[in-house]
Order: C-alpha cells, then sequence, then structure tokens
C-alpha cells in the first residue's frame, strides 16, 4: 500500500492516519523519514506527532547524535495508546482477546459453546467487551474483528456441516457485532486472519511470501505476500480442506466426497482417533497432508508452509514431524534460507492477534474520502488546534 499525504485542505483526517499507518509500519522512524515517505512536509508531520502524542498514540525517545544540535526524535506506536479486540467463533465455541497496539495479547476469555448459536453469542461477546474495557484504563478501544469459518455466500457450502456454524447462515454479523458492542467490527474467515496475525506477530515476520496452513475445526489456508493474505475475487480463496484428494473417498457436506478435511483436521481427529487410536489416525492423515503441502509448494511457489491453528500443540507437533520426508516439488532446491515446513510462532492466538488486527487496520489505515472534515471519531479527543 502507497502511504502519500495531501494537501487539499480536507485532507487533514487523512494525513493524520497516513502518519500513524507509516509509524506502525516502519517505526522507530524520525520525523523527517515520515515526511520523505508520505510527501508532506516536515513541519506538517510535526503538527500531527504533537495530536498523535497528545492521544498517546505514539511515543518517542532521543536517538544519540554524535553532531551539534538536539539529536532527532525516534517515534514508534505506544502499546498501550489504544485497543481492539479479536474474536474467534468456532463449532466449539468462543475465544476473545484483548489486543494492544503492538499486537500484543493482554487478556483471553474462552466460552465452551458447542455450537454457538448467534443470539447468545453476541450476548456474550458484548459482555465480554465491557470487561475488556475495564482492562483499558480508559484508553480507546477502536474495534473489534471477529474470525469464523468459510467460505462465506456460497450456497452449497457455506455454513454446512460440522466445520461450519450451520445456524448462522444469513446473518448479518458485522452488524449483529456492532450492535451488540458499540464498536465498528470487521468480520473475516478464520484462516485469513490467522495468516494475518502469523504475518505480524509469528513466523511471517521474517519471510515475504509464505502460506498459512491453518488447522480450525476444519482445514483451510491462506497464501500470504508482504503481509497481506491473498483472498481471492470472491474472498474465499484457501479452501483446501475441500480439495478432493481420495478418489470415492468419504462423503463431505459440501457435497464432494474425498475431501481433504474429511481426513486432515480437528474434526476428523475428533471423529476417527477415539475408533483407531492417535498414532493410527497420524499414520492415516499424514500422507494426505504431505501430498497437499506438495500442492500448495507447486502452484505458489512458498518461501515456506507454516503450519498452525486450533489444534492441540502436542498433536499438530506429531502430525508434523510425521511428514518427513516430503516428496519432491519447486520447493525441493539447494540453498534454502527457511525450512519447507515451519510451525507457527504464534500458536493458537494467531487467529485472535489477526482478527484484532481487522480493527485496528479497518480504524487506523487511511481512507480518502470517507472522514468528512474534522469530523474523525478517531481524533476526536485531540485538543491541539
Amino acid at each position: 500500500m502507497s502511504l502519500k499525504g495531501t494537501n487539499q485542505e480536507f485532507g487533514r483526517p487523512y494525513n493524520r492516519r497516513i502518519v500513524l499507518e507509516t509509524i506502525r509500519q516502519h517505526g522507530p522512524i524520525e520525523r523527517a523519514g515520515i515526511a520523505q515517505k508520505v510527501g508532506l512536509t516536515v513541519q506538517t508531520v510535526a503538527n500531527i506527532i504533537r495530536e498523535l502524542e497528545e492521544l498517546g498514540l505514539v511515543s518517542g525517545e532521543r536517538t544519540h547524535r554524535k553532531s551539534r544540535g538536539s539529536p532527532p526524535m525516534s517515534l514508534t506506536l505506544n502499546p498501550q495508546g489504544a485497543y481492539a479486540i479479536g474474536v474467534n467463533v468456532t463449532p466449539r465455541g468462543i475465544e476473545a482477546a484483548l489486543v494492544d497496539l503492538a499486537g500484543s495479547i493482554v487478556e483471553v476469555q474462552r466460552l465452551a459453546m458447542s455450537p454457538p448459536h448467534p443470539d447468545d453469542s453476541f450476548r456474550e461477546i458484548g459482555r465480554l467487551v465491557e470487561t475488556f474495557r475495564a482492562a483499558t484504563s480508559g484508553r480507546m478501544l477502536l474495534g473489534i474483528g471477529l474470525a469464523m469459518p468459510g467460505p462465506f455466500d456460497v450456497d452449497k457450502m457455506s455454513f454446512v456441516g460440522p466445520t461450519t456454524l450451520e445456524s448462522w447462515r444469513g446473518v448479518a454479523v458485522a452488524e449483529r457485532l456492532s450492535e451488540a458492542t458499540g464498536l465498528a467490527a470487521f468480520v473475516e474467515t478464520d484462516m485469513a486472519a490467522a495468516a494475518l496475525g502469523e504475518s505480524l506477530h509469528g513466523a511471517g515476520r521474517n519471510v515475504s511470501a509464505f502460506y498459512y496452513l491453518y488447522f480450525g475445526v476444519g482445514l483451510g489456508g491462506s497464501m500470504v505476500k508482504d503481509g497481506v493474505p491473498l483472498r481471492g475475487f470472491y474472498g474465499n480463496a484457501g479452501e483446501i480442506g475441500h480439495v478432493p484428494m481420495v478418489p470415492n473417498g468419504r462423503p463431505c457436506s459440501c457435497g464432494n466426497k474425498g475431501c481433504l478435511e474429511r481426513y486432515v483436521s480437528l474434526e476428523a481427529f475428533q471423529r476417527r482417533a477415539p475408533i483407531i487410536g492417535q498414532p493410527a489416525w497420524i499414520e492415516e492423515a499424514a500422507p494426505l497432508l504431505r501430498n497437499a503441502i506438495v500442492t500448495i509448494e507447486n502452484l505458489f511457489d512458498p518461501e515456506t508452509v507454516v503450519i498452525g491453528g486450533i489444534m492441540d500443540d502436542e498433536l499438530l507437533g506429531e502430525l508434523v514431524a510425521a511428514l518427513d520426508p516430503l516428496p519432491t516439488s519447486v520447493a525441493d532446491r539447494k540453498g534454502r534460507t527457511a525450512p519447507r515446513i515451519m510451525r507457527s510462532a504464534s500458536g493458537q492466538d494467531a487467529v485472535l492477534r489477526g482478527a484484532a488486527s481487522l480493527a485496528f487496520s479497518g480504524v487506523l489505515s487511511p481512507r480518502f474520502g470517507q472522514d468528512g472534515g474534522e469530523k474523525d471519531p478517531l481524533f476526536a479527543r485531540s485538543r491541539v488546534a
């Protein structure tokens, strides 16, 4: 995303978001560096920085300088300057986290609801928001992001079967979430939210292009390039769990047979392991997952495949260990700087961090022309003229 300011007189709220987003992406950074990146004068940036400091969104410290004169201020986001809430709704229940501006989880709440009904869920989420609000010490609570199983708006696949939320069909999730909490609300598939969380705060921070394979109750994934999950034309890219892998295999709720997630997912483990035992399930699932990873590598040529999700860490570790050795693919090359497979560094928290990041990005990111004049709710408390 190209961040450039505007000299138009009604563009002041936009410029403030531009500067804030630049500090988020590139901090620690000096005022002159911000001005150069966004195309504004140093004085304009300095005035905006005063407002951001007053709001507590930005903090700075003097950098060491050997030459004469006052050393420049190096600016970063203040983690406690604002908060957002990330929510993950699954067929097993609700998880919610209060997340600070730096992406650190401050508090987590988990509610077992199997399966969660929309009315009950929104009521409980509203209650959790009030609990979290008390932990912010009066700081801004910017918004709430909710992650849930996809795909969305596909007649024969959405909200169908044990890996989705059947009672949520036709529910206006974002609108209901905003009504229940009084916050700006954002909704995304769980796999895309987890991929975003991993790119910002996990293993994906050190690679520019990776594929995130997400073990929810079902199985999904997302290719991430330069921190952005690739969502496809309709926003449903990554439903790898519904790729038919076993000819004439087990019937799937989507209407096909032999879909991958019927064999490799948390739902598959909970259904099969009590019958055949955990070691046998791993032996059954590993070859299919191995082939799926090779397919991902040949299709997307990622730097690495990151595996994570809500599956138990020990079980996921045993499954990943059983994948060795991987078959040949375009990723099987000399001189690799990253392994072909990596475990998630964010673990089960990736989806919560990613869901909260939806709210941070939705509220903080520049949206030129959408914030009329000085009526910008984000900066309503600023007293700087």
